[in-house]
């Protein structure tokens, strides 16, 4: 099968080299001020998602990071709940007392664009953005958070640009099978569902399927991005060949089937055939994660087909390197990111090991 392999953008490798320890952050000349501010908050105890809520500011910052984003947004992504917002009840600074310390801190343009973040309504940002509702000058008309009647708003085409691009980052850091299964239906959120009756689905977390319809959503936003007011206003992300293109919400949920059917061993496993067909038909039909093409650089390995799983293996770091977090978030982007050059290294070398206990003493040579 010829399959859409990625090849390795050297720049961007380099830039994503630069994020995979955790102390990154504190070498953000622009955002390093803010961590004993966000620390003293309380975020690295609060729970969120698939971790803390450090862990998640953290994570949508370094997208941000990787994809080039000027001071503001990447503020922006690392302080975007701080106020609260619809979907997030962590308050850590007071909107009605302690917008004038934040502005001290992080200026007055980047504080603008974390309240106006917090506060507007995200489903009709989102709702609307996916419609195609902006106006010619990429301005976009929505409502604040709030009881009835609410106030309205115009997002200018800058605003509309940066919070799409967090809500991105912030989408691709947060979303797995659990949030899938107890917000149904996001950004038109089934309310209908009780948790007394469906409580199977709240017991966190889960198995840690990979959302199986979050990424369409996802390029949706992105290549709304390519609307004329919007597109030279930021870099942009270097995801879905540069927001260019679409991932149908039908090729999504079934490239995550077939993928998750191999993770989760319901393929035959006397030989590598049937396992390696479907992880081909997952990257065919889903070619913008790392994840199903690094499982099938593996298999390639275990099959002798060197040439295939360097093709492979590569590929999947042209994609681990453009997102800046994982979709299969079993484990995390780093770790994602280390087993994937192991591969690639082995691939190269024609060294993969014949017993299974040398698996356990592999190392990168060339960092």
């Amino acid at each position: 099968m010829n399959l859409p392999w990625n090849q390795l953008d050297a720049a961007l490798f380099e830039r994503a080299k630069a994020l995979l320890d955790e102390e990154w952050l504190s070498r953000d000349a622009d955002l390093v001020p803010l961590l004993p501010v966000v620390l003293e908050r309380g975020v690295g105890q609060d729970w969120h998602k698939a971790g803390t809520f450090r862990h998640h500011l953290a994570g949508v910052a370094r997208s941000l990071a990787l994809w080039q984003q000027p001071r503001e947004v990447r503020l922006l992504g690392l302080l975007h709940s701080v106020y609260g917002n619809a979907f997030v009840d962590l308050v850590k600074f007071d909107a009605g007392k302690e917008r004038e310390q934040l502005k001290s801190r992080v200026g007055e343009q980047a504080e603008h664009l974390v309240y106006l973040f917090c506060t507007m309504s995200r489903t009709q940002f989102v709702q609307k953005l996916l419609a195609g509702e902006l106006a010619a000058d990429g301005s976009l008309q929505i409502e604040r958070n709030g009881p009835e009647p609410r106030e309205s708003i115009r997002l200018t085409a800058y605003e509309v640009a940066a919070f799409a691009i967090v809500s991105m980052a912030d989408s691709m850091e947060q979303w797995f099978s659990w949030q899938e299964d107890i917000y149904s239906r996001f950004p038109a959120v089934d309310n209908s569902r009780q948790q007394a009756v469906h409580w199977a689905a709240s017991l966190w977390p889960g198995p840690m399927r990979p959302s199986s319809r979050m990424l369409s959503q996802i390029s949706g936003l992105g290549r709304a991005l390519q609307h004329p007011a919007l597109k030279t206003r930021l870099p942009l992300p270097p995801v879905f060949a540069n927001c260019s293109q679409l991932l149908s919400a039908g090729h999504e949920a079934a490239a995550v089937a077939l993928y998750w059917s191999v993770i989760q061993l319901d393929q035959p496993l006397v030989d590598l055939d049937a396992a390696t067909a479907t992880l081909e038909q997952a990257v065919a039909l889903n070619p913008w994660v790392g994840e199903p093409q690094m499982v099938l650089a593996q298999l390639y390995l275990s099959a002798g087909r060197n040439t295939d799983a360097a093709r492979a293996a590569e590929s999947a770091l042209q994609s681990f390197c453009s997102w800046g977090n994982a979709w299969d978030k079993r484990v995390q982007w780093d770790a994602w990111i280390a087993w994937t050059r192991i591969l690639l290294q082995s691939a190269q070398e024609g060294s993969w090991p014949a017993r299974l206990d040398k698996l356990n003493n592999m190392a990168l040579r060339q960092l």
